[in-house]
C-alpha cells in the first residue's frame, strides 16, 4: 500500500530568500546585541505594574501553547480514528453493495468495478478505493497503470471475515487503510475491498479552531495589558508618580531621617502595640531592643504617658516626666484602623529658655501696648495717666507720674527748679499710702528719684526697707508704704529733646522684686511716654497761643445800641481753635451792621485769616457800603490775597470762607441782608413764630469768580429776634442739615419772650448736648424801633432863602427834645450842610434829625452823588471852611450813598460839655 503515496508537490514548499547585505555596524552581531538589549529591557520592567504584566504575558503564552499542543495531539488522534472509521465504512459499503460479489466473479471484474470504485471514491472523499482478487491482484485503482498489479500485503485476517486496518506513512502524509472481504452467497471470499484515507483530510477542525484560540489569547493579552495599565495608573496616583526605584530611595531617605531626627517618633496600631520606634524615642523612653510588636502599656513607662499613647487620643504638647527627662508629647490618629503617631520632644533644657522668652515676650507686648495706648490725646495730664495705666499691672503693681510745673502749662521746662506736681497714679488696689494726685513734690538730693532726675538715668531700688535715701524724704510715710507691702521701686526720668519733663515711678508689692533686667523696659516705656508728653506740651502751648490770638481778634464787649439788644456765644471746636467770628458794627444814622463769618479749618492759620477778614469787614463798613457791595469787595480782597500767597509759593489760601452781612435801620425797621456761602438767618417774630427768610446765596468768598451778590430786604417789627449762626450749630457728623434746622426751629419756638442771652443759652443747650467738632458762632439780635418823636424830617426847597426857616424849625425840635444847649452847634452844622446841598447838590433835598441816646445826628440828603472833600483853606480863600467847621463841631461825620444820591451826616455828642465855648474855634486862624 505504500506505493500508493505520492510525493508532496514542489509548490507546497517555501523557498527562503537570503537577507540583503547591510552596513558593517548593522551586521548580525550588532543586531543581535541591540535585540538582546531590547529583549532584556522588556524582560526587566521597572514598575510593579510592568512586572505583573510580564508575569501575566508568560502565563498566557504558556496556556495558549499548552492548549494548542493538547488540541493538536487530540485532533491528530481523533483524525486517525475518524480516518479509520471513514475508510472502514466506505470499504464495507462498497463490499456489501449489490452486485459487487457478482462483478468480482465475472469474466472482467475491472470493467464492472472500476467505474463504481471511482464513483465511490469521489463521493466519499477517500483517497482510493481498490478492489482486489483473493490473491492480491488489483481490479480497480485510481491510477489505471496500477490495475492488475499484485499487492504483497497479507489480508488473511480480512479473508477470515474480520476487517483489517493499517496506519502507515505515505508520500501524502499519514494515512489509514481499511480492508474487508467480499463473500458470495455461499460464504466464499470472492475478493477484497481496501479503502485508504489520509489523516490530513480530516484535520480541518483544528485549523478552524486555531484562530479562535489565538483570538482568545490576544483578547486575554489585551485584558492583561489594560489591567496592568489601570493598576499602573492607580499605583502612580497613590505613589504620586514615583516608581519602585524612587520609592525605594525615598524609603531609605525617610528611614535615615526618621532615625537621625532629634525628636522621638512612635507609630502604634489600633490595639496600642508598637509598630515603629526611632532611635530618639528609644533613648528618651529607654525602650528595650525588642519593643516593636509589644503593647505600649507593658514597657514600664509612666502610667499616664502609657495610657495616653495606648488610647490613641489626640494630644498637643502634653508634658510628662520620663525618668529625669521632661517630655512634650503630641499624638495624632492616622489611618482608619485606630493607628496613631506620637512625637516626643525633650523640653528639659527649654524650660528655663521658655521662661526667659515669656518674660521677653511680655516686655515686647508691654512696649507694643504703650505705643498704641500712650499719646491718644494731646492732653498732657491724660498722657501721663495713660503711662500709669499701661504699666499696671503688666509691669508694676503701682505707678505714679510727676511733671514739672511749666510743662503742665505748655511752657518749656527751665531746669532751674525741681518742683513738680503729681498728675497721675494707678494701682492694682486702692488705699495705697503713696502721695495722692495733685500733690506738689520736691525731692531731697539723696532721694533715688532726685538722683535719677540729676543723672538722667533710671534708678533701681530693690529693697525699699534698706534704702536710707528714700526713707529720709518722709520716714513716717515711707514706713507706711513698706508696711503696705511695697518692696521695690524703679524711678525713671521723663526726658525729651534733652529736657527734663518729669519722672515716673514703678512700684511692686505682689510681683517679684525689680531686677536689673527691668531697667531697660522701664526706660523704654518712659522714653516713649516722654515723647508723647512733650508733643502734648507743645500742642498745649500752640493751642493757648492760638486761643489767645483768636480771643484777641474776636470782639470783646459789644457796644450798647438803641437799635438792638444783642446776645452772643462762641464755642471753639473740640479740635481747637477755629475760624468762626461774629461782630456788631454801629453805622451812621443809628443803624447797626450784624456780621457772622466762617473760615474753613482750624488752627493758627484759620484764626489769623478770621482776623484779616474781620478787619476788612470793619474797613468796608466804615465806608458805609451796602451789604452786596461789601461782600463783593471782600470777595475781591480774598482773591488778591490768595493770588499773592500762590505767587510766594504759600499753600495757606483762604478759600472756603463764608459771610452773612446785615444792616438794620431802627428808624424804618428795614433790614438788608446778603450772604456768600453762609447759612441764612432765623427770624423769631414778636408772637413767637419762627421762620427762615429766603436770602439769595452767593458762592463762598474767594471762589465767586466775579458773580454778583444779591440782597434781600426784611421789615422787622419791634421785639423781633434775628438769629445769625455758623454751620457748626446746625450741621454735625451723622446729622443732616435739614434735621439741624428743624431742631433750631423747635429750640427757638420754646424761647417765646426770652432775652437774647437767654435765647443763646436755650439754643446751645438744645443743639449741642456734646461738644461740637466744629466752631459755633451764635448772634441773637432783638430789634427796637426809634420813637417817631425822636426823628425830625424836613423837605428843603432848592432856595438858599429857605435855610433860616429850616434852621428855626430844627431849633424848636431840639428844644422840644430838651437839648436846646446843642442848638447853636446844630444850627452851624445844618446850615453848612443844607447850604452846600442847595449850592452844589441836586433835588430833592431833605433834612433829618435823629436823637439817639447820647448823640444827635444831622443828615442832609440830595440827589447827586458828588462827594464833598475836607480841606484846609488858606488866608486868601473866601470859602472852603464849611466842612472843616462841621468836622470840628461834630464827633464824627461822613457820606453814604443811596440809590437816589447821597447823604452827608454829622453826629454830635449830647453828654456834658459837648456844647462848649466856640469862641476859640471861631477866632482861630482858619
Amino acid at each position: 500500500m505504500g506505493k500508493l503515496g505520492r510525493d508532496v508537490p514542489a509548490s507546497r514548499r517555501g523557498d527562503r530568500v537570503p537577507p540583503k547585505a547591510g552596513p558593517a555596524e548593522a551586521g548580525p552581531e550588532a543586531r543581535q546585541r541591540s535585540f538582546g538589549r531590547r529583549l532584556w529591557s522588556l524582560l526587566k520592567p521597572r514598575s510593579v505594574a510592568g512586572q505583573v504584566f510580564l508575569l501575566q504575558l508568560v502565563v498566557i503564552l504558556v496556556l495558549i501553547t499548552t492548549a494548542v499542543v493538547v488540541l493538536v495531539v487530540q485532533d491528530r488522534n481523533r483524525a486517525i480514528q475518524e480516518a479509520g472509521d471513514r475508510s472502514l465504512v466506505a470499504a464495507e459499503s462498497f463490499a456489501n453493495a449489490p452486485g459487487t460479489a457478482e462483478a468480482m466473479k465475472s469474466d472482467d471484474p475491472t470493467a464492472e468495478l472500476q467505474p463504481h470504485a471511482e464513483a465511490v471514491r469521489k463521493k466519499t472523499g477517500v483517497d482510493y478505493v481498490v478492489a482486489l482478487s483473493p490473491y492480491g491482484f488489483r481490479w480497480t485503482h485510481p491510477d489505471p497503470d496500477q490495475i492488475g498489479k499484485h499487492v504483497s500485503t497479507s489480508y488473511d485476517e480480512a479473508l477470515e471475515g474480520e476487517p483489517h486496518q493499517t496506519t502507515f506513512d505515505s508520500s501524502l502524509g499519514k494515512a489509514v487503510d481499511s480492508t474487508v472481504a467480499v463473500f458470495d452467497d455461499k460464504g466464499t471470499a470472492v475478493g477484497l475491498v481496501t479503502v485508504g484515507v489520509t489523516v490530513d483530510k480530516v484535520t480541518g477542525v483544528v485549523q478552524r479552531q486555531l484562530p479562535v484560540i489565538f483570538a482568545t489569547g490576544g483578547l486575554a493579552l489585551l485584558l492583561a495589558a489594560g489591567g496592568s495599565a489601570l493598576v499602573s495608573g492607580r499605583l502612580r496616583r497613590q505613589t504620586r508618580g514615583l516608581g519602585p526605584v524612587e520609592m525605594t530611595r525615598m524609603y531609605e531617605h525617610h528611614d535615615a531621617v526618621l532615625h537621625a531626627v532629634r525628636e522621638g517618633v512612635i507609630i502604634l496600631d489600633g490595639d496600642g502595640k508598637l509598630l515603629l520606634v526611632n532611635d530618639e524615642a528609644r533613648r528618651l523612653l529607654a525602650l528595650p531592643p525588642e519593643a516593636e510588636g509589644r503593647p505600649v502599656t507593658g514597657l514600664g513607662l509612666n502610667p499616664d504617658l502609657a495610657a495616653l499613647l495606648g488610647s490613641g487620643r489626640p494630644a498637643t504638647d502634653k508634658v510628662f516626666l520620663a525618668g529625669d527627662i521632661l517630655l512634650a508629647v503630641n499624638v495624632r490618629p492616622v489611618g482608619l484602623k485606630g493607628s496613631s503617631v506620637a512625637t516626643l520632644r525633650d523640653t528639659t533644657e527649654l524650660r528655663a529658655l521658655a521662661g526667659r522668652a515669656d518674660v521677653a515676650g511680655g516686655r515686647l507686648q508691654l512696649l507694643y501696648e504703650a505705643s498704641m495706648r500712650i499719646g491718644t490725646t494731646l492732653d498732657v495730664e491724660r498722657t501721663a495717666e495713660e503711662l500709669a495705666e499701661v504699666a499696671v499691672p503688666r509691669f508694676a503693681d503701682f505707678a505714679t507720674v510727676e511733671l514739672v510745673e511749666p510743662v503742665l502749662q505748655g511752657g518749656e521746662p527751665t531746669g532751674s527748679t525741681m518742683d513738680m506736681r503729681r498728675v497721675a497714679a494707678a494701682g492694682i488696689r486702692d488705699g495705697v499710702p503713696l502721695y495722692p494726685v495733685g500733690r506738689r513734690m520736691r525731692y531731697e538730693p539723696g532721694n533715688p528719684v532726685a538722683i535719677g532726675m540729676t543723672t538722667g538715668r533710671p534708678v533701681l531700688v530693690e529693697d525699699l526697707a534698706m534704702a536710707d535715701g528714700w526713707r529720709v524724704q518722709n520716714p513716717e510715710r515711707a514706713q507706711r508704704v513698706i508696711d503696705y507691702g511695697i518692696h521695690s521701686m524703679i524711678s525713671v526720668p521723663l526726658q525729651a529733646r534733652g529736657q527734663l519733663l518729669g519722672v515716673v515711678e514703678f512700684w511692686r508689692s505682689e510681683q517679684d522684686r525689680f531686677e536689673a533686667d527691668d531697667l531697660s523696659p522701664a526706660e523704654e516705656l518712659a522714653a516713649r511716654a516722654a515723647v508723647c508728653i512733650d508733643n502734648a506740651r507743645r500742642y498745649t502751648r500752640e493751642h493757648k497761643t492760638a486761643v489767645t490770638l483768636q480771643r484777641s481778634l474776636l470782639p470783646g464787649v459789644l457796644p450798647e445800641l438803641s437799635a438792638l439788644d444783642v446776645g452772643h456765644r462762641y464755642l471753639p471746636a473740640q479740635a481747637g481753635v477755629g475760624g468762626d467770628w461774629y461782630d456788631v458794627i454801629p453805622l451812621p444814622g443809628a443803624r447797626v451792621a450784624l456780621v457772622v463769618g466762617d473760615v474753613v479749618g482750624h488752627g493758627l492759620h484759620a484764626a489769623a485769616t478770621m482776623g484779616r477778614l474781620r478787619t476788612a469787614v470793619h474797613n468796608f463798613a466804615a465806608l458805609d457800603l451796602p451789604p452786596d457791595e461789601l461782600l463783593a469787595h471782600l470777595d475781591d480782597l480774598i482773591t488778591r490775597i490768595d493770588q499773592d500767597a500762590a505767587a510766594e509759593g504759600s499753600t495757606d489760601a483762604i478759600t472756603g470762607a463764608t459771610c452773612l452781612y446785615a444792616v438794620y435801620d431802627p428808624v424804618s425797621g428795614r433790614c438788608v441782608l446778603a450772604r456768600a456761602g453762609h447759612p441764612g438767618p432765623a427770624l423769631v417774630a414778636p408772637d413767637g413764630s419762627v421762620s427762615f427768610p429766603e436770602i439769595p446765596v452767593a458762592p463762598p468768598l474767594g471762589v465767586g469768580g466775579g458773580l454778583p451778590v444779591e440782597t434781600a430786604e426784611l421789615r422787622l417789627a419791634a421785639d423781633s429776634r434775628l438769629v445769625l449762626y455758623t454751620d457748626g450749630l446746625v450741621e454735625a457728623r451723622g446729622r443732616d442739615i435739614d434735621v439741624g434746622l428743624g431742631m433750631l426751629r423747635a429750640a427757638l419756638a420754646d424761647t417765646d419772650g426770652a432775652t437774647p442771652e437767654a435765647t443763646c443759652r436755650a439754643v446751645l443747650d438744645a443743639m449741642l448736648r456734646t461738644r461740637s467738632s466744629d466752631d459755633v458762632a451764635l448772634l441773637v439780635a432783638r430789634t427796637r424801633l426809634l420813637d417817631p418823636d425822636q426823628v425830625g424830617e424836613w423837605e428843603v426847597p432848592d432856595d438858599p432863602a429857605a435855610v433860616p426857616r429850616i434852621r428855626a424849625e430844627a431849633t424848636r425840635r431840639l428844644e422840644s427834645w430838651g437839648v436846646g444847649e446843642a442848638a447853636f452847634t446844630t444850627e452851624l452844622i445844618l446850615s453848612e450842610l443844607v447850604t452846600n446841598a442847595i449850592r452844589y447838590g441836586g433835588t430833592p433835598i431833605s433834612l433829618r434829625l435823629l436823637r439817639d441816646r447820647d448823640s444827635l445826628i444831622c443828615e442832609v440828603a440830595d440827589g447827586t452823588s458828588t462827594s464833598p472833600h475836607l480841606r484846609r483853606a488858606t488866608l486868601t480863600d473866601e470859602g472852603g471852611r464849611g466842612l472843616f467847621l462841621v468836622a470840628q463841631l461834630s464827633r464824627r461825620w461822613g457820606t453814604r450813598y443811596t440809590d437816589r444820591g447821597k447823604i452827608i451826616w454829622a453826629e454830635q455828642a449830647l453828654d456834658a460839655g459837648a456844647a462848649g465855648d466856640l469862641s476859640g474855634l471861631l477866632m482861630a486862624d482858619l
